[in-house]
């Protein structure tokens, strides 16, 4: 743990190998590379600032497609710094475009800026009281998955970036995106909208990277080639029954029980015919609303949830036989089902070459003992996967969590979840290392 926070807390006196320049970062067109020294110190210089910026985020949590004040903030940072800035890309999104001072590829980095309908229970002093409206509902909000840090860190790192333009061989995209988790019922927004209205167009980036705090211990990077993230698809159930008596259920259509089956056949098919070794899967019906009194069998039942997957084909099987043993089953009682699957976001897969390469500014920014190339999949989902369609990418995570306990430590989303201060200049390290390495190879 002395090691570790050395690396939290100590900058460039922790003891990663920080002084020379390695191999990797080295380009045939012998651009000089910048030292992992100056960025490490630079990091650190704007640490208070990255700070203050995360603290305000916090405070005033915006939900997807409403991140106005966030934006507003955003894009001024970034003018102030001389970048070429696009606003309302994606309704409420901010793009902005760092010209290097010699010709190059073109990088660049994405941060999430949506708050969640959550209300918050960390205590501390910048916690938020804020409310927004969801599903026409007014409803707490909190950043409970810490993308307030993921704003601020990238806007650290914009500045360390601005700071060195002339040396910079190529250009840097920085995406602050609105809506990672989910657009409201009826509205487009996310990755896919910000694509959809030219966030990688003019220029097109050659490469883009991501971050995620997660729960975990704190200064810890940690990623894998190919699938990382599952692909989410949300899935809605509706079966349409006949009403009758609960005392005499054979006079009408029970969409109660059909239902359990339902769950049952569901749990069954992702249990006995994947392997979870190769494929993991996971398969939830979370919701089922039915029904108005105890005694009265009602006509129809509507049941959501999700699935998660790794592959495209194996996905793509699963919500067929998954839909036909659905309306088999209700044709069974006589019933009918209508089921559909929406994907919410695609398998985050990671480029393997990016993801190789990687190791090398990733443990320039962490310390080489403290990445993980190779950790296993993880079953949630994010958007940037719609970016990695587009062109290659790389997403990692990294830990964050106050007094790391396994047992314990709140997950994101929960109303405890909270994000370690220390790891901000870790993030912004990781962020200027990936652009600049990239930069100064001609393109991994």
């Amino acid at each position: 743990m002395g090691r570790l926070r050395a690396l939290l807390g100590a900058g460039v006196a922790a003891g990663v190998l920080i002084g020379s320049i390695p191999a990797y970062a080295q380009s045939a067109d012998a651009v000089e590379p910048v030292s992992a020294e100056e960025i490490w110190a630079a990091a650190e210089a704007i640490n208070a600032e990255v700070i203050a910026w995360r603290r305000d985020i916090h405070e005033h949590p915006e939900l997807g497609n409403n991140e106005h004040r966030t934006a507003a903030l955003v894009a001024d940072h970034l003018r102030s710094l001389g970048l070429d800035v696009r606003t309302e890309v994606g309704i409420t999104g901010v793009v902005a475009v760092l010209r290097g001072g010699r010709p190059g590829p073109v990088v660049a980095l994405r941060a999430d800026m949506d708050a969640l309908p959550v209300r918050e229970d960390t205590g501390l002093a910048f916690a938020s009281t804020a409310t927004g409206t969801y599903q026409g509902q007014t409803v707490p909000v909190a950043h409970a998955c810490g993308h307030d840090s993921h704003v601020a860190m990238l806007m650290g790192a914009a500045e360390i970036l601005a700071g060195m333009r002339e040396r910079l061989p190529g250009t840097v995209v920085f995406i602050f995106q609105p809506a990672e988790e989910g657009t409201p019922p009826g509205e487009d927004g996310g990755a896919d909208l910000m694509i959809a209205q030219g966030a990688l167009s003019d220029p097109r980036p050659d490469a883009i990277f991501g971050l995620h705090v997660v729960t975990g211990e704190p200064g810890l990077i940690w990623w894998r080639a190919n699938g990382f993230m599952a692909a989410s698809d949300r899935v809605d159930i509706t079966l349409n029954g006949r009403q009758t008596h609960g005392a005499w259920p054979w006079r009408g259509v029970d969409v109660i029980a059909l239902s359990a089956d339902i769950v049952q056949t569901i749990n069954t098919l992702t249990a006995r015919t994947i392997d979870p070794t190769t494929t993991p899967t996971v398969f939830t019906i979370a919701t089922i609303n039915a029904g108005v009194r105890y005694n009265i069998i009602p006509d129809q039942a509507v049941m959501s949830g999700t699935l998660r997957t790794f592959e495209v084909e194996q996905r793509n099987d699963l919500v067929a036989r998954s839909s036909a043993a659905i309306e088999n089953l209700a044709e069974n009682y006589g019933a009918t089902a209508e089921v559909s699957f929406h994907q919410n976001a695609p398998l985050v897969f990671n480029d393997a070459r990016l993801a190789n390469w990687a190791s090398g500014p990733l443990g320039e920014a962490a310390g080489a003992d403290h990445i993980n190339a190779a950790a296993p999949p993880t079953t949630v989902a994010e958007d940037f996967s719609y970016y990695q369609q587009e062109i290659p990418g790389l997403f990692y995570h990294l830990g964050g969590t106050p007094d790391y306990d396994p047992e314990t430590a709140p997950p994101n989303h929960s109303p405890q979840f909270q994000v370690d201060e220390r790891v901000l200049p870790l993030g912004v390290r990781a962020h200027v290392l990936t652009a600049v390495r990239f930069l100064e190879g001609g393109g991994q």
